[in-house]
């Protein structure tokens, strides 16, 4: 089996390695250049192609349709998408002689479009997971092939739950290549109702609102937590950096849990939330 792979991101790396653990032939890598304002703390597809001597390249998102002949030239089984982040145009889905499939970093059909993990824990999700479905030009919405469970404990982050999921994404592909290999892509309803797109998040997305409740604050800082840019509040004039919350430490007696807000008492650092209870503050840090 021959296969074209749009991958970036540690669920890339694991997945073209599954792919070639599995004797898949892959004859060519899609992938992106880093980009230089973004910490970038995750696996290097780019590296594992170089390790691996896979043939690789980064278009931009308006370069895509022009590899078209290239890929149609290649005529692959089947091409993958391994948390790629551009659209791919529906001319080269049309490019895979058996099926065009994606991984997604959710339970299907719940949490389509961007940053599925952060909006999980920004919703104070229990369980997400990892789904191979079939691609359509619409996002997220084909037939769905395999998917795989993972927990999100109460005080994990999104680079903790990330970590979970991309085990996930490993597990399902190497559950369902076994039935790829031959021809054969399992597949059942993506019942869309069930489920809503979200969108791309952005840094200013992290500002804290100490009106919402405190658990809706310490999910916010779970799910933005570093390496991912960080929940943010303004103290004594200083932007501030809020990294680790707890909703269970105990409390002191005199803290004023009327006033909204940053206070330090007994030189600890609390929040007080909207519904008149208080966060710890673990870590904080100035704002760069």
């Amino acid at each position: 089996m021959r296969a074209v792979v749009f991958a970036y991101h540690d669920v890339g790396v694991h997945c073209i390695q599954a792919l070639l653990n599995a004797g898949i032939q892959i004859d060519l890598v899609v992938t992106h250049q880093d980009d230089p304002n973004e910490n970038v703390w995750f696996g290097s597809v780019a590296q594992l192609c170089q390790e691996k001597h896979l043939p690789f390249i980064t278009p931009n998102a308006n370069e895509l349709v022009a590899i078209t002949p290239k890929i149609t030239a290649l005529a692959p089984d089947y091409i993958f998408s391994f948390y790629y982040r551009h659209m791919i145009p529906a001319p080269i889905l049309a490019c895979a002689r058996i099926a065009a499939l994606n991984m997604h970093g959710s339970l299907l059909p719940k949490y389509r479009g961007r940053a599925p993990v952060n909006w999980a824990i920004l919703h104070g999700e229990t369980q997400t997971g990892a789904t191979l479905h079939v691609m359509e030009v619409k996002p997220d919405a084909g037939d769905i092939v395999s998917q795989a469970q993972v927990t999100i404990g109460p005080d994990e982050t999104a680079t903790d739950v990330f970590e979970k999921v991309t085990q996930a994404a490993v597990a399902v592909i190497n559950e369902v290549l076994p039935h790829l290999i031959k021809g054969n892509v399992p597949r059942k309803p993506n019942d869309l109702s069930k489920g809503s797109y979200f969108g791309g998040r952005k840094p200013a997305d992290g500002q804290i609102h100490w009106d919402q409740t405190a658990k809706q604050v310490h999910d916010l800082v779970r799910a933005v937590a570093p390496p991912y840019p960080g929940a943010f509040t303004d103290h004594q004039g200083k932007r501030m950096i809020v990294a680790k919350t707890s909703l269970n430490t105990a409390k002191p007696a005199n803290l004023d849990l009327q006033s909204l807000g940053v206070q330090v008492v007994d030189n600890r650092v609390f929040g007080i939330c909207g519904n008149h209870q208080a966060i710890e503050i673990l870590e904080w840090f100035p704002a760069t």
